[in-house]
C-alpha cells in the first residue's frame, strides 16, 4: 500500500456547467505561463505536449467573458505568451477558493488523515 502523504492536501475543480471547468492543471499551465512567458516553455515545464498545452489554453480563453492569455507568433526573437489582466484575475480567484478550502477544511483533513490504516499502525507501534 503507497504511503499517505504527511499531511492531507485539496485538490479544487471549479465545474461551471457542462465540460467548463478549472483545476489544478489549467492553473499550474497559467502560472507557468506567467512565469516564462511562453506557452511551449510552460508545456515543457509541465512535461505536457505543446498541443495539449495550447488545447487547454484555447478552453481557457472560450470559457470566460474575455481571452486568459493572449500570444503572439514569432519564435524565440519576438514570440511568446502572456496572461491577460483576465487571466491574472481568474487565477487569483481559483488560488483565492484553494486557499479558502484548505483553511477551513484543515481539521477535518487532521481527523481523517489520522483515522488512515498507516497512521493508526504507526500510532499503535509508538504504544
Amino acid at each position: 500500500m503507497p504511503r499517505p502523504p504527511p499531511h492531507p492536501t485539496l485538490s479544487i475543480r471549479v465545474r461551471f456547467g457542462g465540460d467548463d471547468m478549472m483545476g489544478p492543471g489549467k492553473a499550474a499551465l497559467l502560472d507557468r505561463i506567467a512565469v516564462t512567458g511562453s506557452i511551449a516553455a510552460a508545456a515543457r515545464d509541465m512535461g505536457m505536449s505543446y498541443k495539449r498545452a495550447w488545447m487547454l489554453i484555447e478552453t481557457l480563453n472560450a470559457m470566460f467573458d474575455a481571452p486568459l492569455v493572449e500570444s503572439s507568433r514569432g519564435g524565440t526573437a519576438r514570440g511568446g505568451a502572456v496572461l491577460t489582466e483576465r487571466g491574472r484575475a481568474v487565477l487569483e480567484e481559483y488560488r483565492a477558493v484553494e486557499q479558502a478550502a484548505s483553511a477551513h477544511a484543515a481539521p477535518h483533513l487532521r481527523r481523517l488523515h489520522g483515522w488512515l490504516r498507516r497512521s493508526a499502525e504507526k500510532s499503535q507501534t509508538m504504544d
